[in-house]
This record gives structure tokens, C-alpha cells and sequence, in this order.
């Protein structure tokens, strides 16, 4: 390849990197803070989906590291509110709904948990 073909294709990497920033933003403004909630794990409807009722009564929808070995277990997640987007709340929305029993309802990312006790009570 000639050294001129070779300058040019050199020079589109800052642009293809520019490009990608917004994809990277976007993901960041998907999370709020770290956040933790306290309450009893329990299994979801859905296959391989877990929820736990916070102290406050919400009900919060969890993905990420859940360990169904502590599904019945009072246990402390931390991790971060997930805000998606209408298409995707709209697969989870359903399941969501029968599970929160009229209650608020939201999305949760689980960076890590810990037990607290062997029982919800």
C-alpha cells in the first residue's frame, strides 16, 4: 500500500473514534448513581429474572449479578437504576406489572449482593 493510501486511512481512525462517543454516552445515561436496596429476593416470572421489594415498597426489576442460590433470602443489591428505553421496557412491562401487585415498579442493575439474613423476615 502506497505511503499516501496509508496516511488517509490513518486519518479516518480519530473520525471513526469521534464517531462512536455518542454510542458511549448513550450507555452511560442508561444508569443514574450508585444505589443499594435492602429486601427479600425472590424469583421472577420470566425465566431466570429476580425482583426484590425495597423498603420503600418498590418493586425493583433485577439483571445482572443475581445468584438464585439467595432467591428467599433477605439481601442488599448494589448497582445502579436502569432508565431503558419505551421498545425495551415494553418487553419487560407485562411481567413487571403481575409481579409488582400494583405497587411502583423499576429497573435495577445489580453490580454485587449480600446477604443479610437466610430469611425474609
Amino acid at each position: 500500500m502506497s505511503s499516501s493510501r496509508a496516511r488517509f486511512f490513518l486519518s479516518l481512525i480519530p473520525l471513526l473514534l469521534l464517531g462512536l462517543c455518542p454510542v458511549v454516552v448513550q450507555a452511560q445515561g442508561n444508569m443514574s448513581k450508585p444505589h443499594s436496596v435492602t429486601g427479600c429476593l425472590q424469583k421472577g416470572i420470566e425465566p431466570g429474572g429476580f425482583y426484590i421489594f425495597g423498603e420503600d415498597g418498590t418493586m425493583w426489576e433485577l439483571s445482572g449479578e443475581v445468584d438464585a442460590v439467595h432467591a428467599g433470602h433477605k439481601v442488599t443489591v448494589n448497582g445502579h437504576v436502569l432508565h431503558r428505553s419505551a421498545a425495551e421496557e415494553a418487553n419487560f412491562a407485562d411481567y413487571e406489572k403481575q409481579e409488582a401487585k400494583g405497587k411502583p415498579y423499576a429497573d435495577f442493575q445489580v453490580t454485587s449482593l449480600k446477604m443479610v439474613s437466610d430469611s425474609c423476615q
